[in-house]
């Protein structure tokens, strides 16, 4: 079994931790962070035959305690089902990361209403209904950390859907931070800039220059900087950090 990074006093091995759209790009280096840091783990995602089975093999080589659950989570049915194998696998919850989520690229005045849904349905509908399918799962303690986008502050264009579902989760995260406070429980955001989700990040050579050239860091954003975040507020180094967003785009 390969050895993995204890961290005292921030993220202790053991913890139970429910990570959803886990097998691609953000979600899946997150996944593997919390492998390293020893957590127990369930994997949400929708079906990634060749990701998944990368991911498989990441985790078995690390020596990680986890399951994947293919589960449509644009639904209660889905949200339920993963709910019900946490529930089995795990027992309880102490990190929830919602992390699924779509991109859109449309003109506004071209946008239908089933693409609307589409987006809004991934990015915004789903954090609502896992966070409620396993709401008496997490402990009292426990971290829920969402991923949503530098975007939403600032909004981007042939992207109003897309601004619009990552803006709603400012406010889910906020509201949900004062309801749950009372169990102590921490709900924050992360909103990642543009991040490389891939070599490349299949955009052209040319926005990739000009976007590198807007933030302060001179690079686009890589998943690994945006799980090093979902740790920190996962762990007990954020353990007075709840209801904020933490940007993580380079300055941009």
């Amino acid at each position: 079994m390969a050895a993995r990074s204890e961290t005292p006093g921030r993220f202790p091995p053991g913890r139970r931790v429910l990570v959803t759209g886990g097998t691609r790009g953000i979600g899946r280096a997150t996944v593997l962070a919390f492998a390293r840091a020893g957590a127990r783990l369930v994997v949400a995602h929708r079906g990634d035959g060749e990701a998944g089975e990368r991911l498989r093999g990441e985790l078995d080589a690390l020596g990680a305690e986890f399951t994947l659950v293919a589960a449509d989570l644009t639904g209660s049915a889905g949200a339920a089902r993963l709910a019900d194998a946490v529930r089995e696998r795990l027992g309880g919850l102490d990190v929830l990361v919602n992390n699924l989520g779509v991109d859109g690229h449309v003109p506004f005045e071209k946008l239908t209403e089933d693409e609307w849904h589409r987006v809004l349905d991934h990015n915004t509908t789903s954090a609502y209904l896992v966070t409620q399918s396993v709401l008496d799962l997490l402990g009292d303690g426990a971290s829920v950390v969402t991923i949503g986008a530098s975007v939403a502050l600032r909004g981007r264009p042939l992207g109003v859907h897309y601004s619009a579902s990552k803006a709603a989760l400012v406010g889910f995260t906020r509201a949900l931070a004062k309801e749950l406070g009372g169990r102590g429980i921490r709900v924050n955001l992360v909103a990642p800039g543009v991040t490389e989700t891939e070599p490349g990040g299949g955009l052209p050579p040319g926005l990739v220059a000009r976007l590198t050239a807007l933030t302060a860091l001179g690079r686009l954003g890589r998943p690994e900087d945006v799980a090093g975040a979902v740790l920190y507020l996962a762990g007990d180094s954020a353990a007075y950090v709840t209801g904020t967003t933490i940007e993580v785009d380079g300055g941009i």
